[in-house]
């Protein structure tokens, strides 16, 4: 199974629904520094969701999960879908997952999430960082 991409229609929805949440609090020229983290972030997660198909592997779960097949690692506990289901201190779990991922991928992913305050919450509260990981997503569209 492949995914098709999304439509320029709706990646800007979706933009435009994180700038509303990130507006007020952030200002607007801050935007890109909580913006493209989380879009970095979500990719990484999809890429080795994708890379993970036991299609590849002619169902052979165990070689589908051997490090050497994926083009970098996700810690256990580090993925997009593990931060989304967080209730409490979403902007720690955001900020844990994303520097645990630069550390376990110190050649290529270092410092891909930049500096923003995930866990500062007088500039993005709790809540405003939760609605931003738990908006609701484009609902994939497969092609076979």
């Amino acid at each position: 199974m492949t995914f098709a991409p999304i439509t320029l229609s709706q990646l800007e929805s979706h933009l435009w629904e994180t700038a509303n949440i990130l507006r007020g609090p952030v200002d607007a020229a801050d935007f890109k520094t909580y913006v493209f983290p989380l879009l970095f972030f979500k990719r990484i997660s999809d890429v080795r969701d994708e890379e993970a198909t036991l299609e590849e592997f002619d169902g052979d779960a165990e070689s589908a999960l051997f490090s050497e097949n994926h083009g970098f690692q996700i810690p256990d506990g580090f993925h997009w879908q593990d931060v989304r289901r967080v209730a409490n201190n979403v902007g720690q779990t955001l900020q844990t997952a994303m520097r645990g991922i630069e550390q376990t991928n110190p050649h290529t992913l270092y410092g891909i999430f930049g500096d923003a305050q995930w866990t500062n919450r007088e500039r993005l509260s709790d809540e405003g960082v939760a609605r931003l990981v738990t908006l609701d997503e484009i609902p994939p569209t497969t092609t076979t």
